[in-house]
This record gives C-alpha cells, structure tokens and sequence, in this order.
C-alpha cells in the first residue's frame, strides 16, 4: 500500500522533459546557469543565463507580468544581473526590462539600435555582451521587425532568436517594418549557417514546444524550406488578427517598457 502510495505521489511530480534536462546538464558542465521561463498570455519566453563562479548573469526578454517572479529567481540564486535585454521592440507583451534594470543596482537595458526604443546601452550586429566567462553575440535578423536581434552563445551552442524564426515557424512581417524577404534572408544567412546542433530558444511556442536547433528547422521548418518565394506568398496571406497590446505595447516597449 505505501508503494502504491508513494507511486502516485510520485506521479503527480512535474519533470522536466528529455530536451529541457539535457540542456540543463550540458549547461551545468559548462559552468553555466541557463533557465527557460514562460508567461502564458502571450506564449513568451524569458531566459536567464549566468555564469556559475562570478554570478554574473543577463535576462532576455523578460515580461511585465511576471517580473517579480523573475526577480525572485535572481535573487534566490544569488546573481548579479548586470543587462535586460530585448530581442526586439514586441509588439504582443510589455517588456519588464525597464522596470528590472530599477531593482537592480548595476543593471543596463539592452536593445538594438535599429529599433530606435531607449535602452541603457544599444548593440548592432558583432557587439558582444559579457557575463563572467561567457559571451553573447548580436546578429542582426531584420524582417519581422528592422531591430531585430539573434544573441549566440561564445560557443554556438546556443542562440536566442526572438521572433526570427520560432519551432516550426516563424515571426510575422504584416507589422512594424516587417519585411517576408529580409526576414527569410536573415534566417537562411545568419542562422542556418550556424552549426547544424546548435540549441534554438524562440521567443514564443504557441504549442508547447520549448527549443529546436539549427538541423532541426532546416529540414522540418513549413515555411523556411519552401523558395524565397513560396515563403513571400505565404507570408503575405497569413490573415492573422492584430496582436491585441499592440496598441500600447509598442509605445511603451519604445521607452524600455515604461508607460506612462
């Protein structure tokens, strides 16, 4: 009875999936600290990467909604948060990047200078972030919007895509400068020619997914396999509706997430 009973306890026990405890402990062997986190109501995913000796870290793409709950991860692993960072300017959720850098002493807001939003500091294509050992670079990845950026591990063994290219998919190009032929080139020029293993973290999974790679989305992505102009047409039709904060997400994601 106590076997049965300790079985469905056990059960009941969220784990985390093949992908995501594979990431997990080749991170800890690098001596990196990676989390994947969500905020559901607008399917974004936030990052938190930290180097294990110094306690350096950066978050990319945090979230108004759940940025206490990502203050209190930092602060419960002892980091010292030294950049929030935005991939682009979203048009779907409110950065919490200006409220976080506030919490923290040392912090600086990061987004690309193409995106004419305020930040502490703005990258272009080859600048690098640090945090202890490790590096982050910026790739430039227009198309969805002008300002768009893909952040690459040191290593290339990981890269952060934002709305570039998302599992099985891609972000849309009817908004925001988007472009469906830039868009397909930044892809096919700046992120498959990473390697072909190379760990890709979206900004958002509308199907419960959580990362894919660079082999992955070459061979399997529906839209990026097809010609460049296939890929426009298909762009071009997508009828979807207007994100629904687009109105004050963007105005406020301009100043860092800071409404007025």
């Amino acid at each position: 009875m106590l076997k049965l009973l300790l079985s469905r306890r056990l059960s009941l026990v969220p784990s985390l999936s093949p992908s995501r405890r594979h990431c997990a402990r080749m991170a800890g062997q690098r001596g990196l600290i990676f989390r994947q986190l969500f905020e559901p109501l607008s399917s974004t995913y936030t990052y938190l990467l930290a180097d294990n000796q110094t306690k350096e870290a950066m978050i990319i793409d945090p979230v108004l909604e759940t940025i206490e709950r990502d203050i209190a991860l930092i602060n419960n692993l002892g980091l010292r948060l030294r950049y929030a960072v935005n991939t682009h300017c979203h048009a779907d959720h409110i950065s919490g990047t200006g409220r976080m850098k506030g919490r923290f002493d040392g912090c600086e807001s990061v987004i690309s200078r193409e995106s004419n939003a305020s930040a502490d500091r703005h990258v272009s294509h080859g600048d690098e972030l640090s945090f202890g050992q490790f590096t982050l670079g910026a790739v430039s990845t227009p198309g969805h919007t002008d300002g768009c950026l893909t952040f690459v591990l040191n290593d290339k063994s990981m890269a952060f895509t934002g709305d570039a290219i998302l599992i099985r998919g891609c972000g849309r190009t009817d908004f925001q400068q988007g472009n469906a032929e830039t868009l397909y080139k930044s892809v096919h020029e700046k992120i498959f020619t990473l390697p072909p293993s190379c760990l890709l973290y979206p900004a958002h999974d509308y199907t419960g997914q959580t990362v894919t790679t660079v082999d992955e989305e070459r061979r399997l992505n529906p839209r990026l396999t097809k010609s460049l102009a296939e890929f426009v047409e298909i762009m071009d039709n997508l009828n979807l509706p207007k994100p629904a904060q687009i109105d004050i997400a963007v105005p406020a994601n301009l100043k860092c997430g800071i409404q007025d």
